[in-house]
C-alpha cells in the first residue's frame, strides 16, 4: 500500500510539470488554434539561460525572474516575426514552421550551451518542512508552482480587461477588430505568456531530469496527452489533464507495461481522446449550422 500511495502522489508531482507545459500549449492553441512543436524545445532553452544566468554570478531568483522575462519577450518576438507572417498560410506550412522552431532552438542550445548534461539547483530545500518520504520538497514544490500559475491566469483572464480581451480575440478575431481589440498585440501577449510559462516548466524539470538539449521531448508529449484529455482551449482542463496523464503514467508503466514503455502510455491516450472525446473533459463542443 505504501508503494501505491509512493507511486501516486509522485505521479502527482509528475503532473505538475507536464500540467506547466500543457498549459503553455493551450495558450498558444487559444492564440493562434494551432499546436506549437517547439514549445518543448523554447522552455529547454530557457532554462539553459537561467543555468547560464546563475553560472554568471546571478541568485536563483534573480536568474529566475529575468529568464521569465526574457522568454516572454523571445516569445512574443517570435509570434511577430515568425508567426503573424504565416497567418493566411496552409496549415501544412505553419506546421512546418514550427518543426523548423523545435530544430532551431535544439541546435542552438547544443551549439551555444554544448550536449553534456547538467546539473540544474531546484529552488526548495531538500530538507524543508513540506518534504516527506512519500513526496520530495521539489515534487511538493512543482505542484504549488502549477496550481498558481493557474490561480493567476484564472485571475488575469477573468478579472482583467486585458485578460477579457485576449479572450476575445483568441475566441474571435474579427468581432474582436470591430469592437476595437488590437488582436495582433493580444496573439503577441498570448505567445509571450506561453513562453513565460514555458519557461517556469523547464526550471521544474530541470533539477528532476537534469539539464540537456534533450530534456523535454518526453516531457512534451505526455504534456500534449495531457492538454487533449482535459480540452486543448481550455486552461484549467490542460493543467487537471497533465495530472492525470502524470499519475497513469506512473501507475501503468510501473504495475501494467514497466518503464520501458511508459512512453506509450501517452501515445495510447492521446489516440484514444482523438477517437472518445476529441473536445476533451472540459473543452468545448464546438457545433456549426449549415
Amino acid at each position: 500500500m505504501n508503494e501505491f500511495l509512493h507511486q501516486l502522489v509522485a505521479g502527482l508531482a509528475t503532473g505538475g510539470i507536464y500540467a506547466s507545459v500543457a498549459l503553455a500549449l493551450v495558450m498558444i492553441y487559444q492564440a493562434t488554434h494551432h499546436i506549437n512543436f517547439a514549445q518543448g524545445e523554447m522552455a529547454m532553452f530557457s532554462t539553459f539561460l537561467a543555468w547560464a544566468l546563475m553560472q554568471a554570478g546571478l541568485p536563483y531568483w534573480g536568474a529566475f525572474a529575468l529568464t521569465v522575462v526574457i522568454s516572454f519577450v523571445l516569445a512574443a518576438v517570435i509570434e511577430f516575426v515568425v508567426i503573424r507572417p504565416m497567418h493566411e498560410a496552409p496549415e501544412l506550412s505553419v506546421v512546418v514552421v514550427f518543426i523548423g522552431l523545435l530544430v532551431i532552438f535544439h541546435s542552438l542550445a547544443g551549439w551555444l550551451f554544448g550536449y553534456t548534461i547538467k546539473q540544474f539547483p531546484s529552488p526548495f530545500p531538500s530538507n524543508a518542512w513540506y518534504g516527506s518520504e512519500l513526496m520530495s520538497a521539489h515534487q511538493v514544490g512543482a505542484i504549488l508552482v502549477a496550481l498558481v500559475m493557474v490561480a493567476l491566469l484564472f485571475s488575469f483572464f477573468s478579472f482583467t480587461s486585458i485578460g477579457l480581451a485576449l479572450r476575445a480575440a483568441a475566441q474571435n478575431a474579427p468581432s474582436s477588430r470591430l469592437v476595437g481589440i488590437n488582436v495582433g498585440r493580444m496573439l503577441m501577449l498570448g505567445w509571450g505568456l506561453a513562453g513565460a510559462i514555458g519557461s517556469v516548466a523547464g526550471m521544474m524539470v530541470a533539477p528532476v531530469v537534469f539539464l540537456d538539449p534533450n530534456m523535454m521531448t518526453g516531457v512534451l508529449i505526455y504534456a500534449f496527452a495531457g492538454a487533449l484529455i482535459g480540452g486543448i482551449d481550455n486552461p484549467v482542463g490542460a493543467v487537471l489533464g497533465g495530472f492525470i496523464v502524470g499519475v497513469l503514467e506512473n501507475l501503468i508503466g510501473t504495475y501494467v507495461v514497466g518503464t520501458e514503455l511508459k512512453l506509450s502510455v501517452a501515445l495510447v491516450l492521446i489516440v484514444g481522446v482523438l477517437i472518445v472525446r476529441p473536445s476533451g473533459l472540459l473543452g468545448r463542443k464546438i457545433v456549426t449550422r449549415v
